[in-house]
């Protein structure tokens, strides 16, 4: 299948590992130009080199809106604007109960995980429109839709990100720019590594232990029983992306292995 990409220019936030390399990785097979931005300047040049032709990094902290404001500018000086914008950066936060997240857990929450994201859809989105063409992917989580417990911060800031992206859609769709979001579940990434990393050492098990044990307490409707892979994610990605999702306006792409109970959201 033709995703028709062949000459476009996607920038990609958190594209030095994990879900956002692995759809660099996709979009590259498809015919893109890559631009890989993270925060840790030599793990995005590494992931640049190992992908090789299209692809280029760029170093930015996305929670400092004037860093924002520099990538753009740098984009458009050495590179081009983009086509697509796939925004894979994010945090899971602080833990604990709801109430017990201080005003800072809060606030570094929404910076590193909702701002972040209008602040940078804000700098290339409106390119992408006066060109009449353009995609944005955001990435989301299952706990927009299936919040829990110990994770409210992380579960608030995606659950806005959906009503962000869908408030953005329509308006956006009128001048050619799509904009949908993909939410994974317990995928195979740095982030889910560092987690069960913490979860073995507290317990006393081993990693593998760890990941089964989480499977049985903390997501028991996840029927796959495993973690999901970043390029299952990413051919979902790289599909909103394309050519053929071009009546897709405003939608949530749940990759979550039946995580999520509900069929809402």
């Amino acid at each position: 299948m033709d995703y028709g990409l062949q000459g476009k220019t996607a920038l990609i936030t958190g594209g030095a590992s994990g879900i956002g390399k692995a759809a660099a990785r996709t979009l590259l097979a498809e015919g893109a130009q890559v631009i890989l931005v993270d925060l840790k300047g030599d793990e995005v040049s590494r992931a640049a080199k190992e992908l090789a032709h299209g692809t280029c990094a760029l170093q930015a902290d996305l929670r400092d809106p004037n860093q924002i404001k520099g990538l753009a500018a740098t984009t458009q000086e050495r590179f081009t604007m983009p086509d697509i914008l796939v925004c894979a950066a994010g945090v899971t936060g602080a833990k604990g109960h709801p109430l017990e997240m201080t005003d800072s857990d809060w606030h570094d929450a929404w910076e590193s995980d909702f701002m972040s994201v209008v602040r940078t859809v804000r700098a290339f989105e409106p390119t992408m429109e006066n060109r009449g063409w353009g995609r944005v992917v955001i990435l989301c989580s299952e706990n927009a839709a299936q919040p829990y417990e110990n994770e409210a911060v992380y579960n608030v800031a995606k659950a806005a990100l959906l009503n962000f992206a869908k408030g953005l859609s329509g308006v956006a769709a009128r001048r050619g720019v799509l904009v949908n979001c993909v939410s994974p579940a317990f995928i195979e990434t740095p982030m889910t590594d560092g987690m069960m990393a913490q979860k073995a050492d507290a317990e006393g098990i081993s990693h593998d232990e760890a990941v089964r044990s989480f499977l049985k307490s903390d997501r028991p409707w996840l029927a796959l029983e495993r973690r999901g892979r970043p390029e299952e994610v990413a051919a979902t990605i790289a599909f909103l992306c394309s050519e053929q999702a071009s009546f897709v306006v405003g939608a949530n792409y749940r990759v979550d292995g039946g995580s999520v109970a509900s069929i809402a959201v």
